[in-house]
Formats: C-alpha cells, structure tokens, sequence
C-alpha cells in the first residue's frame, strides 16, 4: 500500500480526450506556510460547491489537506495546487520545489503523524507522484483524482443565485 510511482501513474496525467464539455482548472499558489492547508481546502471546497460537486467535498479536502500540510513539513518552496475537472473525474494535483519523493512509512499506535498517504491511497480513486515535470520542473506533483459519480454532471452555471460568485 502506498502512492503508486509507477510509468502507470505519469499516463493518468495525460490529457482525456476532447468532449462536449471542456475540462475547468484552478489554480492556487500559495507560501508553505500552517495556513497553507485551510487556505487550499477552502478554495477545493467552495470550487466543488460551485459546480454541484459536494458529495466530493470531503474527500478532496481531506486528501488536500494531508499533501498541502506535507509540502509545509517536509519540502521547501510554495505550494501550487491545480483542481481540474473533466468529464468523468476530478484531478487536484499539489507541487512544490522539492524533489525527494514522499515515502510512506507505517505509523506506531501512538504516532500522532504518518499516516497522511496512506489516507490519500485509501480515499481517492487514483494516486501517485510525478517528478521533475512542469508545474514543477525541479519539484515534484503529487496527485490524486476523484471519479464523479454517474448521474452527476459538474454544473458550468457557477454559484447558486447566479452572477459572479456573489451572494442571491
């Protein structure tokens, strides 16, 4: 068990093939700072809000906030986080400037850390670790996706009572 690195993993990044409804990114950077993981939960959280997602609210901010709070403790640089969504799935993906892959460890009873991939691997669909490729070319991504579940298309429509992200 653990984040998958193998070539495997490097292909799910590849781009879906073109459909009727195009792919929406966000993007977020923001320092390596202990408020650098609620700052990313918010925004992954009020996205997925926006566009009718929230049954994937919780899982996402979850994993978000494990690999956001290791950039924090154990890398160096800012974070850049990228939520993607396509037809069919949702791609957060988490760089910073630090090279050296995560490695998973297993957690003793009383460890009050380690258990942050582990939690990734379990909730998200799909996982792994890219490195030395943009966003990041001296850093490294790591990535996990959701599937959107059948039934549910991401609305283009933005928030709830319409116009620009402004209360009804």
């Amino acid at each position: 068990m653990g984040v998958r690195t193998d070539p495997g993993a490097r292909a799910s990044l590849q781009p879906r093939p073109a459909s009727s409804e195009p792919p929406g990114s966000y993007v977020l950077s923001a320092p390596a700072t202990p408020i650098a993981p609620k700052v990313c939960r918010d925004l992954v959280r009020s996205v997925l809000a926006a566009l009718g997602l929230e049954e994937l609210a919780d899982p996402a901010t979850l994993c978000v906030s494990e690999l956001v709070t290791n950039v924090h403790r154990y890398a160096k640089g800012d974070v850049r986080l990228t939520l993607t969504v396509e037809p069919g799935r949702v791609l957060v993906t988490v760089a910073d400037q630090c090279p050296e892959q995560p490695s998973p460890r297993r957690a003793g009873r009383e460890d009050t850390g380690g258990r942050g991939l582990f939690l990734v691997t379990a909730v998200s669909d799909d996982c792994g670790v890219v490195v030395g490729e943009p966003p990041s070319p001296v850093g490294k991504s790591v990535w996990f996706q959701l599937a959107i579940p059948p039934g549910t298309a991401p609305s283009d429509r933005g928030p709830a009572g319409g116009g620009a992200g402004g209360r009804a």
